[in-house]
């Protein structure tokens, strides 16, 4: 059975940063993104990463301030949110997909969600 977990969301000023985990189990070799929906929009990419963890990806609204990154001995996703900004405020997602993509028909698992609201 395939469970993925998020934790790390929470509120934080502008400018600051947070941290968020995706606990994954039951899926095996799987490239791992990040996905986030803010209220009245469509769910968007933030960020990918291959199963090796060597090759990483980003929209460019995040590129600079976001990494993706992962640690497959635990096997869990994270993403480091520096830099914050309000128009970051969403519910964020991963999701496991065969290969990384920033596409959301790619994706065959999701979590959740959880919430981060950046405040200004």
């Amino acid at each position: 059975q395939v469970q993925l977990v998020e934790s790390g969301g929470g509120l934080v000023q502008a400018g600051g940063s947070l941290r968020l985990s995706c606990a994954a189990s039951g899926v095996s070799r799987y490239a791992m993104g990040w996905f986030r929906q803010a209220p009245g929009k469509e769910r968007e990419f933030v960020a990918a990463i291959t199963w090796s963890g060597g090759s990483t990806y980003y929209a460019d609204s995040v590129k600079g301030r976001f990494t993706i990154s992962r640690d497959n001995a635990k096997n869990t996703v994270y993403l480091q949110m520096n830099s914050l900004k309000p128009e970051d405020t969403s519910v964020y997602s991963c999701a496991a997909a065969r290969r990384p993509s920033g596409k959301v028909v790619e994706y065959d698992y999701w979590g959740q969600g959880t919430q981060v609201t950046v405040s200004s």
